[in-house]
């Protein structure tokens, strides 16, 4: 099949979340499993242009219908790690991607109304012929809207999308001015219920349902996610949209791309390790106390927090984390960016309170070079997430023999098992600790387990932190499952 990738990310070009993970490590497997796959992009102005290889303009007088006129646009190419990508370049006083940053700005629906609709006439004038247009995400919502509402009648009658919801909070509401930008226009067609319009604000219009509606195939990135957006508050609002498209909604696990994320092979860290040598894990954990200037502690695990810093991560029980790890004589390594204000002065205080103290250290920013080393050094890693989609940090954590702690909801409730009490695997097959209450007494429940088991029982310490390392969690299995749903789709003559 051909099969074209669009995302607003792509790691490590441009990468905000776990988002830029997935769209790489899928186009990954699915060109591994023999298919024909091309990723379009964004050409931010700040993105990693280190890791693109042969970058050129590849078509240089894109024109996209804009309002009443039309932009100008560049696309150019590159390799991005052995996969092909396209990076749509608008030349407009709006600056679409010209902002210095991804996301945040007042007008990014509009941003993004305007990369899909650069998208489709990029593969209209281009001539591309995919099988399957695989969308991710709001910012993608209104490309299946156009291709099934306009562009299927100038020659893309055969594509089919399928549509991937990364996170149900972030849905893109945007106003009537978006329909004449695009050219759908019909202000009284796009705005009932049962097409673009908001489900509780009759004046606006909701990207991510547009895109479940208008899909031939959409899914969240994990089953149990799946299963809780549909019945439940963690839909935000989308509860019943997804109920009445429920015969074309999935949840499939997300993967980690294993070439990145291994410890056998990582350049990252100083010394490589598998399960056969796991005593070598003791030199990378030397090596990340001797870079953030910690005391060379070997009676003490060290506990950390890989991540964003905002409410979705139950960035409470990450704080609370931090002090309980400390008063239980473990040693603390966070590293993670703050989204909101209010979060980034109480972590950078809280930063400015602990600095001088030998067992911990906060790196408010994100790294993705020492979240390696952070993955190999730690003994234990918390995720007490309010909701996980599917959560790419505890399969790493997995991988590099670090334990799970993680709250029991969205994708770690079907990837992590928990040590003591779990009613569906058997003890060989348990890989960490899972608590379901988001007050700090559950948090001390899971955590509190965990380090004692460090402590008092390192001979099961270590069978836990082998039977993690056993774990398969790469793209293989998902990919075949995305493969699926591209079959199901595809156009059949």
């Amino acid at each position: 099949m051909y099969i074209i990738q669009v995302a607003s990310e792509c790691a490590p070009v441009s990468k905000v979340g776990g988002l830029g993970d997935v769209v790489y490590g899928l186009s990954r497997e699915l060109e591994l499993r023999g298919h024909t796959v091309e990723l379009i992009l964004p050409m931010y102005d700040n993105m990693r242009y280190d890791h693109i290889w042969g970058l050129h303009e590849a078509y240089k007088d894109l024109w996209v219908p804009w309002y009443s006129g039309s932009v100008h646009c560049s696309v150019f190419c590159g390799w991005v790690y052995g996969r092909l990508c396209f990076f749509i370049r608008p030349h407009s006083s709006d600056d679409y991607f010209d902002r210095g940053c991804y996301y945040g700005c007042p007008d990014d629906p509009m941003r993004f109304a305007f990369f899909s609709k650069a998208v489709l006439e990029f593969l209209q004038q281009s001539n591309k012929k995919p099988d399957v247009i695989h969308c991710h995400d709001w910012q993608t919502g209104l490309l299946p809207v156009m291709l099934f509402e306009v562009y299927q009648w100038h020659g893309m009658a055969h594509q089919r999308v399928c549509y991937t919801i990364h996170n149900f909070k972030h849905q893109g509401i945007a106003g009537v001015d978006v329909l004449w930008a695009t050219g759908l226009n019909n202000e009284a067609y796009y705005f009932q219920y049962n097409r673009l319009r908001d489900n509780f604000n009759p004046f606006a219009l909701n990207f991510m349902k547009s895109g479940i509606v208008y899909s031939n195939s959409f899914n969240t990135v994990s089953p149990h996610h799946a299963w809780e957006a549909h019945h439940t508050e963690v839909g935000c609002g989308l509860q019943g949209t997804i109920r009445e498209n429920q015969e074309k909604y999935s949840g499939i696990l997300n993967g980690v791309d294993y070439t990145i994320w291994n410890p056998e092979g990582d350049t990252y860290i100083p010394q490589p390790y598998d399960p056969d040598s796991y005593e070598v894990k003791a030199l990378n954990k030397k090596a990340l106390r001797d870079r953030l200037g910690l005391q060379d502690a070997p009676d003490k695990p060290i506990v950390c927090y890989i991540g964003r810093l905002d409410q979705q991560k139950g960035v409470h029980l990450v704080h609370h984390s931090i002090y309980y790890s400390l008063g239980q004589g473990a040693q603390y390594v966070l590293l993670g960016s703050a989204t909101e204000p209010a979060i980034r002065d109480w972590f950078a205080h809280e930063k400015a309170f602990l600095d001088s103290n030998p067992d911990c250290h906060l790196e408010l920013a994100f790294n993705e070079e020492l979240s390696h080393l952070i993955y190999a050094g730690a003994d234990i890693i918390v995720v007490p997430s309010n909701y996980e989609p599917c959560g790419l940090t505890q399969l790493i954590s997995l991988k590099y023999g670090t334990v799970p702690v993680v709250r029991g909801v969205g994708g770690l409730v079907s990837t992590v098992f928990d040590w003591d009490y779990d009613e569906v695997r058997p003890k060989e097959e348990r890989n960490g600790f899972v608590f379901y209450q988001t007050d700090e007494t559950a948090l001390e429940s899971s955590l509190g387990r965990a380090l004692d088991l460090w402590k008092n029982e390192p001979k099961y310490f270590k069978q836990l932190v082998l039977q993690g390392m056993a774990y398969d969690y790469s793209w293989n299995t998902s990919g075949q499952q995305y493969i699926d749903v591209y079959e199901h789709i595809r156009y059949k003559p």
